[in-house]
């Protein structure tokens, strides 16, 4: 089959190869046909090392398809489903799935990460995340993988994979935003219009987009900004808007240390910041003992949303039914696999652009 390789952490073209094949199913495993996979930031952020990745494996994380093979021990699931998945699986019996933090359960997720999912020319190869999205057929854990309604088409339930639960899910789950609060956005992609289409959903009176590159200001007030700014205009903003006392809620999205300490600066004292973004493990950000203890705000990391794949993905298809989430405006184009490489360059260049999702024959 074919499927686009990372050889090695550094290189910034995958290889596309026909000479793949995934691993067996083991007894609680199945393969997907993938049908539709989204183009998402941190497949770059794997290729570059901002996140952890073996090679040579197999990228894409965001991804929707149908089941072709279960294991000897899967009865949640058969032959012919229509399926999202998420590369956090959650067991439903540990420590954090019972204290409802299953968007941090590691029982699947190590042993997926760390075991080779596929063969690359006879040679066993890794999945970014535990999946490996950017192929045409992948074998994951069954509890990675949720049935879903046969009319949800396939891009959209790819976004649900990742995109959308997890800028939504910052809004909804991580800081719960309150209706009638001000809210800023720090940084406009993909995961930043989901974040800006879940401050929408929960009333937000205020929602300032905040993105150097100015064709975003325009699509980020389509999915709900009400104003949209540069970074350097921003303080100006917030004197209008807040007599420069700051945001309820300030997201960033991005990741690096200058954005999440402007994110933190643009919060009033008792507010929240909500750190999106996946940063470098190296990547450090200073605060001082004084203004933690004088401001009074919260910092909070919001990893996938804070989302429960099995209760949140139903949830974001009743909303998208209502047409009050716009999944189909998200994507701004549709390409083929041979097409990847220059999807990731398109990415990495910026412009408008809010998802790109490769659908396969």
């Amino acid at each position: 089959m074919k499927a686009a390789v990372l050889n090695q952490v550094g290189d910034d073209k995958l290889e596309l190869r026909d000479d793949v094949t995934t691993t067996a199913p083991g007894p609680q495993e199945v393969r997907i046909k993938i049908k539709a996979c989204g183009v998402c930031h941190s497949d770059l952020s794997a290729m570059d090392g901002t996140l952890p990745a073996l090679t040579p494996g197999v990228v894409g994380h965001e991804g929707a398809g149908e089941v072709v093979e279960i294991g000897s021990a899967v009865t949640q699931l058969a032959v012919g489903d229509h399926v999202a998945i998420t590369f956090v699986p959650p067991c439903g019996k540990c420590a954090q799935c019972v204290t409802g933090q299953s968007h941090l359960c590691l029982v699947h997720t190590i042993s997926a990460f760390t075991s080779p999912r596929f063969v690359v020319g006879g040679n066993p190869a890794f999945g970014y995340a535990g999946l490996g999205a950017f192929a045409e057929e992948m074998v994951v854990p069954a509890d990675a993988a949720m049935k879903i309604d046969d009319d949800v088409p396939w891009e959209i339930a790819a976004l649900l994979s990742c995109g959308i639960l997890t800028g939504v899910g910052a809004v909804l789950n991580t800081a719960k935003v309150e209706p009638g609060s001000s809210v800023a956005v720090i940084g406009c992609g993909g995961v930043g219009v989901a974040v800006i289409q879940g401050a929408r959903l929960a009333a937000a009176a205020r929602i300032v987009a905040v993105d150097p590159v100015l064709e975003k200001h325009d699509v980020a007030k389509n999915f709900g900004a009400t104003h949209a700014t540069t970074p350097d205009g921003i303080v100006d903003l917030n004197n209008q808007l807040n007599f420069g006392m700051g945001f309820d809620y300030v997201f960033d999205v991005v990741g690096i240390p200058a954005t999440i300490r402007q994110a933190w600066d643009l919060t009033r004292r008792g507010g929240h910041t909500v750190v999106v973004g996946a940063g470098r493990a190296d990547a450090m950000v200073s605060f001082s003992a004084q203004e933690l203890f004088l401001h009074d705000k919260t910092l909070h990391g919001s990893f996938y949303g804070t989302a429960n794949f099995r209760r949140d993905v139903p949830r974001m298809i009743a909303l998208w039914r209502q047409g009050r989430l716009d999944l189909e405006g998200m994507i701004s184009k549709r390409i083929k696999l041979e097409d990847v490489n220059e999807g990731l360059q398109a990415l990495r260049g910026g412009g408008s652009l809010i998802r790109q999702v490769i659908l396969f024959d």
